[in-house]
């Protein structure tokens, strides 16, 4: 049996990311629960919690500082928070990016979306393995993705996304690096085939 082959992404105050090559075309384990044992360490799926009525739907994104996923995301930390989102339309890719400080806290309100995860960071328990997410209106879920792992998304369906994310500071281009979302170590199928 081959070993396989890393290469080296970026590095930065001593976290070192790698792509680990992997021979064969897929999406990895497509995660189907919040508490996957399989989901790459550090990332972290919580279901919306949905408030509906005959007046239509009250939902909660996040609670800045208290328990959940956004626990840390505290402005008093010195960090600045920042909150965004981003409509893209039907069939379009957004890929692939990673980041050596910021943590992203995704919640997709609309459309439907093939998240991609990688683990890039060298000596993680994950590091190498790959992740497909599938959220959005027929499973919302909200994610939270850690620096190391690089993520992007497809939208699927024939309706435009639309993802509001938060990030535990403001965006600074010098944290964010790209690999090409056809990478051939990364060897990611973005295709949808019949089954």
């Amino acid at each position: 049996m081959t070993t396989p082959t890393s290469t080296l992404v970026a590095e930065r105050a001593g976290m070192r990311l790698v792509i680990t090559q992997r021979p064969e075309r897929g999406v990895g384990d497509i995660i189907a629960g919040p508490q996957s044992p399989r989901l790459i360490q550090g990332v972290e799926i919580e279901p919306f919690v949905q408030h509906p009525d005959d007046r239509g739907l009250f939902a909660e994104l996040f609670r800045f500082g208290e328990e959940g996923m956004s626990r840390d995301f505290v402005a008093a930390s010195g960090s600045k928070i920042q909150v965004s989102f981003t409509v893209s339309y039907a069939g379009v890719i957004k890929a692939i990016h990673y980041h050596f400080e910021q943590t992203d806290l995704w919640a997709p309100l609309s459309g439907m979306f093939q998240v991609f995860l990688y683990d890039l960071r060298e000596g993680s328990p994950t590091g190498g393995k790959l992740n497909t997410v599938f959220v959005g209106v027929q499973r919302p879920w909200k994610l939270r993705i850690p620096p190391g792992v690089a993520h992007g998304y497809k939208v699927i369906g024939p309706d435009s996304g639309f993802l509001v994310y938060a990030t535990n500071r403001v965006y600074n281009p010098r944290d964010e690096g790209r690999i090409p979302y056809d990478d051939p170590g990364i060897n990611y199928d973005w295709v949808t085939r019949p089954k």
